[in-house]
């Protein structure tokens, strides 16, 4: 049915899963893509291009002279720090794979890397792997939205949602610090002489959280805060760091406006604003068209009915969405666990989930627009 070698799927994941690749830790991703470049030149006959920005290490294949019409999109950063191996081992047992970054998101990035070796003709198939997507893709966010700018499809093998779902809709992201400055002086001999930033700090925590609305799913968090130094100062500084997540670009653009409109309580202090918008929301519109050729690919393929998702989390298919690229996100592994001690891989769907993408793929580039199938 499937036409992908489990045996073969299981021992590029291996491999990839035993480098660890911390995305903080500059050599280790390098090193990362080192041993990604071997995986798939020996798969795909072609080496990659290395692309390096910021110190960080990003991988493109790309075939035919052209423009790309599919971008197949992943990371191969995570989150594990090194020496995770020792404690979290790799291993496939009782049909479970597991392994530190397995599932967010290695065995999808083998996925991609199979699918396109498997296609007869791989003209206008782009294939983008990049080493910071886990702390917010601040170097590749240009390069992916270079490469997706104007795609008919972009592809994310970031891990599924509970169940298998396709990931429909995204949360957008924002992230804001925000630093209170006044000024320091005695708390016992002349307190009167200092403006307290942790005072006007707190009242700027309670202003942020006023502008969630729960009604709309937009969640507002005050997450990291400091003031002051020791217990007989006055504060001189406050910060807060703020993480911001929309279901709509309405409600990102609202919250960033008040956000920016943050003034000091206390006379005299200073605020600050720091950060924004992050990643643009992935809304359904821009998965529609995709999940529904994706559900009926998998009734032909003889698959268990697609079910799909709508996530708080980010990835990088939110900023191919944002293009108004269509784009259809949780195409990787089925499992559990991303980021978390029970990470794992499903084993038995990892060819089925592969020849789902693979259809996918071969669909949009011999139809494609042609027949109204993509958006």
């Amino acid at each position: 049915m499937t036409g992908f070698s489990l045996g073969a799927l299981l021992a590029d994941i291996e491999t990839l899963v035993c480098c660890e690749s911390p995305s903080s830790d500059l050599d280790a991703v390098a090193h990362s893509a080192d041993v990604l470049t071997g995986v798939g030149t020996a798969l795909l006959g072609v080496a990659p291009e290395r692309i390096v920005l910021d110190g960080r290490t990003h991988l493109r294949w790309r075939f035919g002279d052209g423009p790309p019409r599919v971008l197949l999109l992943g990371h191969h950063d995570t989150v594990w720090p090194l020496g995770s191996l020792a404690t979290h081992p790799f291993s496939v047992r009782d049909g479970v794979l597991r392994g530190p970054g397995c599932f967010d998101m290695k065995a999808g990035v083998v996925m991609a890397l199979h699918v396109a070796a498997s296609l007869p003709d791989r003209t206008g198939v782009s294939i983008l792997v990049t080493g910071d997507e886990e702390i917010g893709s601040p170097s590749s966010r240009g390069l992916i939205e270079d490469e997706a700018r104007g795609c008919a499809a972009a592809f994310v093998l970031e891990a599924s949602g509970d169940g298998g779902a396709l990931k429909t809709r995204r949360k957008g992201v924002s992230r804001y610090r925000i630093e209170v400055t006044g000024r320091a002086a005695h708390a016992g001999l002349e307190p009167e002489k200092g403006i307290n930033a942790g005072i006007d700090i707190a009242h700027q925590v309670l202003a942020l959280a006023a502008l969630a609305d729960p009604g709309r799913g937009t969640s507002v968090v005050p997450a990291v805060l400091s003031a002051g130094t020791t217990v007989n100062t006055v504060p001189a500084a406050g910060v807060v760091e703020v993480d911001v997540r929309v279901w709509d670009e309405e409600e990102q653009l609202r919250v960033d406006r008040a956000v920016r409109a943050l003034r000091p309580v206390l006379a005299d202090a200073r605020v600050t604003v720091g950060g924004g918008i992050n990643r643009p929301p992935l809304e359904a519109s821009s998965s529609a068209g995709l999940f529904g050729l994706a559900r009926e690919l998998a009734a032909e393929l003889g698959l268990p009915e697609l079910i799909e998702a709508a996530v708080g989390g980010a990835s990088d298919g939110n900023f191919t969405a944002g293009l108004g690229v269509p784009t259809l996100d949780g195409l990787g592994a089925v499992g559990d666990g991303a980021h978390a001690d029970h990470e794992h891989v499903l084993v038995e769907e990892l060819p089925r989930r592969t020849a789902l993408l693979a259809a996918l793929v071969e669909n949009v580039l011999t139809k494609g627009n042609r027949e109204g199938i993509v958006p």
